[in-house]
């Protein structure tokens, strides 16, 4: 399986790095960094903000923000229709959603569900994925909850996902 994941407006450095660290890993193909989500080696920022970031990055990703193919994205809409004429499905990784669209991640049929080439997208930590982007996503992936909490952080719900998905 090839995958890609998309970053949409996490917040955090740090777990930015270590989705970062998490997708080296497990041999993601390639990270989109998209809306507010810091980026990692941006040539557009002043060289000591950019310093400022990488090293940020650096403290979770410890050196995997080098590994990969990570590319900052000024239009993820058009990328991401640009991505599904290529064939590849797009994926939201969400929680406490009323979707026909919806799978579950321990679901037996998860890999005949879903193809071969996969484009996760992770939205920000408290709100999920913008409603924005619903009508181009072809599947949701939900992680069953069984505790009281009603999500998992980021950078573990990414790992749990991205380990589903490669095994």
């Amino acid at each position: 399986m090839q995958l890609i994941l998309v970053l949409h407006n996490i917040r955090s450095v740090y777990n930015v790095g270590a989705i970062i660290r998490t997708a080296e890993g497990f041999g993601v193909s390639k990270i989109i960094l998209s809306g507010y989500t810091p980026r990692v080696h941006d040539i557009n920022l002043l060289p000591h903000l950019r310093m400022k970031l990488d090293k940020e990055i650096h403290k979770t990703a410890l050196g995997a923000e080098d590994m990969l193919d990570i590319y900052s994205s000024g239009d993820i809409f058009c990328d991401l229709k640009k991505l599904k004429a290529q064939g590849w499905e797009i994926v939201g990784l969400e929680n406490n959603i009323n979707n026909s669209k919806l799978i579950q991640i321990n679901s037996p049929s998860l890999k005949a569900d879903l193809s071969d080439k996969i484009v996760l997208i992770l939205g920000e930590e408290v709100n999920g994925i913008d409603y924005s982007f619903y009508d181009l996503i072809d599947q949701f992936l939900e992680i069953p909850m069984r505790g009281q909490k009603e999500s998992f952080n980021v950078s573990v719900a990414a790992g749990i996902a991205i380990y589903a998905l490669t095994n």
